[in-house]
């Protein structure tokens, strides 16, 4: 095992303007002498990302998915808010795929549209862990998450709008044609994201229209394979980034390299390194199949699976987007379904063995 600051002297020279206090010791790193470019707040008070002031998003785009309070009854569209949520994974969107896990701009589209004709509604991770999902009465969640920020996924051209061809521009496209089907996901990003040195540009510009995002360690590190400082350097560091970019939107999702759990597993949702506190509300990992409903005693917040996105006819198929869209369709696996009221939490009676004790008092069994 090598230590991330010691083994990486030359990578760390490049950022070292915009990460002074990131230094190598025998052994681990630590911090080195503060100065007002190093991971910290303000008058060296430690900064929480949960403490961070958040502006008001209620003029955020939401598209119309917002269900709001109704009258909608819970039997009539079989409202069950304890059912399965997918929570799917891309990576590279391009022409050319070099692996499983990337997709074709077209292979992209197709699946988009199959969530919209399927009455999927999509979420952000932020709102999926924080049980914010308010969407209309019959439709289910579905949280889209992007690893790596690649420019494939996302980059701005020249009219400062999302390039051709790049992920959020297919799904602005696809929204436009399917009304309700929210432009919305998390971008779980690493050092310099989508291609732009510090990421200011394109993180704000991610932010101002209502996509989420997370953190995915600075360097993409097998975290497992790390000691304790080292794991809270390499989330810290970048959330410090992030921070820079966008210092109203605190950083409350994670996703791990490669599904790579630290030893200490708990270091991936609360951490500090260098003055700079994380905690995370959801932590992700790399595929496996559909999560808990945010209202289920099931969900581990520490752990949540995804679904890497690809058809059933390629290697690990069985595991694939296509074959759990299927089984969640045909009611293989119980798939959560709005009640429509965001105030409420309705499920069939003979599931109220899975209702989270924190939700007991919004529950609406029928």
């Amino acid at each position: 095992m090598r230590h991330i600051i010691r083994g990486d002297r030359a990578a760390l020279a490049a950022i070292a303007v915009v990460l002074a206090g990131c230094s190598a010791t025998a052994g681990s790193p630590t911090p080195a002498t503060p100065d007002d470019r190093a991971p910290k707040a303000p008058g060296n008070a430690r900064q929480d990302s949960h403490q961070n002031p958040q502006r008001d998003r209620s003029d955020r785009p939401r598209g119309d998915a917002g269900g709001g309070p109704g009258e909608s009854d819970p039997a009539a569209v079989r409202a069950n808010e304890l059912g399965a949520v997918p929570v799917l994974m891309y990576h590279q969107i391009t022409d050319e795929p070099q692996s499983i896990d990337d997709r074709t701009p077209q292979e992209f589209r197709a699946e988009l549209e199959r969530l919209a004709r399927e009455g999927y509604v999509p979420v952000t991770a932020r709102e999926f862990t924080g049980a914010d999902m308010d969407i209309p009465a019959g439709k289910h969640p579905v949280v889209l998450t992007f690893d790596d920020s690649t420019p494939g996924q996302f980059r701005l051209g020249e009219d400062g709008r999302p390039a051709p061809g790049t992920a959020v521009d297919i799904l602005l496209d696809v929204a436009g044609r399917n009304p309700g089907f929210r432009p919305v996901a998390t971008f779980f990003v690493n050092a310099d994201p989508f291609g732009e040195p510090g990421g200011r540009k394109t993180l704000k510009w991610l932010d101002d229209h209502g996509f989420e995002v997370g953190n995915h360690t600075l360097k993409h590190s097998v975290l497992e394979d790390s000691d304790d400082a080292a794991v809270q350097w390499d989330i810290a560091s970048n959330q410090w980034l992030i921070d820079k970019a966008l210092p109203d939107s605190p950083v409350v999702s994670m996703a791990l390299p490669y599904g790579s759990m630290p030893r200490d597993r708990k270091l991936a949702l609360t951490g500090e390194y260098g003055g700079v506190r994380y905690r995370h509300q959801g932590v992700y990992l790399a595929g496996g199949h559909p999560a808990s409903s945010p209202y289920s005693s099931d969900l581990d917040p520490g752990a949540i699976p995804r679904i890497r996105s690809q058809e059933t006819d390629t290697e690990e198929g069985a595991y694939s987007s296509s074959a759990w869209l299927d089984k969640l369709a045909d009611g293989t696996v119980e798939r959560y379904t709005s009640d429509g009221d965001p105030e409420t939490v309705s499920f069939p009676r003979e599931m109220a063995h899975r209702l989270a004790f924190d939700h007991q008092e919004a529950a609406r069994p029928y």
